[in-house]
C-alpha cells in the first residue's frame, strides 16, 4: 500500500511540476503568439487598455494614445489624411502603416524595451508603448500633400528618398483617409468608415505611393538608359532614332509623340543623351526590343529593385514593380517605353532617380530612424542597408548629365530655374480613359543633390505637369 501511495504521489507530482511549466511556457512566452493569432478576436480590443506608444517625426506627434473615461485608450492621429501613408491606423479590426510595423514596440510587448520581468509577463501587467521616430519630413510631407490634392488628380502619390541612406523623406498618397474615422473605439462607428472608404472606387485607404502600380510611361527609359550604359555604351553613342520603329514580329509600328515631328527623334542617328533628353520612343523601343534586348533591360529593371515587392518597414512590402520577361520583341518595345506589361510604384521609381543620384548604388528605403523605450532613452537606430549595385560611378555619372539634359533643354526644360537639377518625363497612355498617367521623377537642391523624387498625377496632359510638384516638395525640404 505505501508503494502504491508513493507511485501515486510521484505521478501526481511530476504532473503537476509539468502543468506549471506548460502554464510558464504558454503563459510567459508565448503569449503574444497567442495574442496575435488571426483566430483570436479579442486581440485589438484587449490592446486599447494599454498606453499605445506615439509616432513621432521631426519631434512632433502624429500619432498617440489618451486615456478615456473607462479606462481605455483612444489613437489621435495629427493631420491625419496628410500623414496616413506613414502612420496608417490602429483600429478594432486592423492595424496598417506604422501601427502595424512596429505594433509590438508601440504597445509595449517588444523584447527590445526590456519593461517587464517574466513575473510582469505572468501576471500580465501592462507597460507604456515606445516611440516609433519617421523618417518623414513634416513640413515636406504637408506640402505633397497639399499640392497633390490641389492638382486636379484623380489619383497622385509622392515618394522622396534621401539617395544616399534610403530613408523615406515623403510618402503621399490621395486621395486619402483621416485615420481617426477608422479608430473609432466604437466598433459600429469604425464598421460604418469602413464600409464608406471601402466602397469608394479609387481606394482611398491604399496607399497609392508603395501598394499601387501604374504605367510608367518615359519614365522607364531611365532603366532603359542605365541597360544601354552596362552594354558599353555611353552618353554620346550614336543610337537609332527616326519618326517610326516597328519591332520584328509585329504588326503595328511605335512612333515618337506628334509633338517631336521635325525635331532631333526624326533624325535616323542621334547621340544617347540627346534621345533621352527629347524621349525619343523609337529609340528606347528599339533598345528594349533588339539592343541592348529584352535580358539587358530586365537584368538592369532588377538592380533597381524591379521584379520583388521593396520592404521599407517591418513587414510593410510594397507592391512588386514588373518589367516583362518575353521573347516578343513587340512586347519589350512597348515595355521599354514604359507602356504595355511594365508597371512601377512611385516608390519604385523614386528608387530608381535615387540609385542614379548615388553613385549607382541602390540604398534600401526606410521609414522608420529609431526606436526610444518609454523613458526617451534610444533602444534601436535604423542604419542605411545598401540593396545592389545597378552602375558604376562612371556610368551613374553619365546617367544623371543625360537626366540634367531633360531640364536644361529637353521635355523637362520649363523646370529650369526651379530646385529640380535633371530629371525624366513621362506620360502613360490609358486604353479608354480620359486622362493618362503624369510622372515626374528627378533629383535636386540644384546647390547640393541628395533629394530623389517621383510624382504621379493622373489626370488629362502630360508628365511635365507633375514636375513642379516635385519642385515645391523639394523646395520644402532642408537646404
Amino acid at each position: 500500500m505505501d508503494r502504491a501511495l508513493g507511485g501515486a504521489w510521484a505521478i501526481t507530482l511530476v504532473m503537476s511540476i509539468a502543468l506549471l511549466v506548460n502554464i510558464t511556457y504558454v503563459q510567459g512566452f508565448k503569449a503574444q503568439s497567442l495574442r496575435d493569432d488571426s483566430l483570436n478576436a479579442r486581440q485589438f480590443e484587449n490592446r486599447f487598455k494599454i498606453d499605445r506608444g506615439p509616432i513621432v517625426a521631426d519631434g512632433e506627434r502624429l500619432a498617440w494614445s489618451e486615456k478615456t473615461g473607462d479606462d481605455r485608450y483612444q489613437r489621435h492621429y495629427q493631420d491625419g489624411p496628410a500623414f496616413a501613408p506613414v502612420t496608417g491606423y490602429f483600429s478594432v479590426f486592423s492595424q496598417t502603416g506604422l501601427e502595424d510595423a512596429e505594433n509590438h514596440f508601440l504597445d509595449g510587448t517588444d523584447p527590445r524595451l526590456k519593461a517587464t520581468s517574466i513575473v510582469d509577463k505572468l501576471i500580465g501587467n501592462p507597460v507604456p508603448g515606445g516611440t516609433v521616430e519617421a523618417t518623414v519630413d513634416v513640413n515636406a510631407q504637408r506640402v505633397a500633400y497639399d499640392a497633390l490634392t490641389s492638382s486636379g488628380s484623380r489619383r497622385a502619390a509622392a515618394v522622396v528618398l534621401d539617395a544616399k541612406t534610403g530613408a523615406i523623406l515623403v510618402m503621399a498618397s490621395t486621395p486619402s483617409f483621416d485615420p481617426n474615422e477608422v479608430s473609432s473605439l466604437d466598433r459600429e462607428e469604425a464598421t460604418t468608415a469602413f464600409d464608406r472608404l471601402g466602397d469608394q472606387p479609387l481606394k482611398p485607404l491604399l496607399n497609392k505611393a508603395a501598394y499601387e502600380l501604374f504605367p510608367p510611361g518615359s519614365t522607364f527609359k531611365t532603366v532603359v538608359a542605365a541597360s544601354a550604359l552596362k552594354a558599353d555604351a555611353s552618353e554620346d553613342t550614336l543610337v537609332r532614332a527616326g519618326r517610326s520603329y516597328t519591332p520584328p514580329d509585329a504588326g503595328q509600328s511605335i512612333s515618337n509623340d506628334a509633338g517631336d515631328i521635325g525635331g532631333s527623334c526624326d533624325l535616323s542617328q542621334i547621340p544617347l543623351i540627346e534621345a533621352f533628353a527629347q524621349s525619343c520612343n523609337t529609340t528606347f523601343a528599339y533598345m528594349g526590343a533588339e539592343a541592348p534586348g529584352n535580358d539587358a533591360v530586365r537584368a538592369e529593371a532588377g538592380k533597381f529593385g524591379f521584379g520583388d515587392g521593396i520592404e521599407f518597414a517591418d513587414g510593410l512590402t510594397s507592391a512588386p514593380s514588373s518589367f516583362p520577361e518575353t521573347g516578343q520583341a513587340s512586347l519589350s518595345a512597348l515595355g521599354s517605353i514604359g507602356q504595355g506589361s511594365t508597371v512601377a510604384s512611385p516608390l519604385q521609381m523614386a528608387m530608381v532617380a535615387a540609385g542614379v543620384l548615388n553613385d549607382g548604388e541602390v540604398m534600401r528605403p526606410h521609414l522608420v530612424d529609431k526606436l526610444r523605450a518609454p523613458d526617451g532613452v534610444t533602444v534601436d537606430t535604423i542604419s542605411p542597408q545598401r540593396m545592389s549595385s545597378a552602375l558604376t560611378s562612371g556610368q551613374a555619372q553619365q546617367m544623371r548629365d543625360m537626366m540634367e539634359a531633360v531640364v536644361e533643354r529637353g521635355t523637362g526644360e520649363s523646370l529650369q530655374g526651379t530646385s529640380i537639377l535633371g530629371g525624366k518625363t513621362g506620360t502613360a497612355d490609358i486604353e479608354g480613359a480620359s486622362y493618362n498617367d503624369r510622372w515626374f521623377i528627378g533629383f535636386g537642391p540644384r546647390s547640393d543633390p541628395r533629394y530623389a523624387v517621383a510624382v504621379l498625377t493622373e489626370a488629362p496632359g502630360y508628365g511635365i505637369e507633375s514636375g513642379p510638384i516635385a519642385a515645391r516638395i523639394v523646395d520644402a525640404l532642408p537646404g
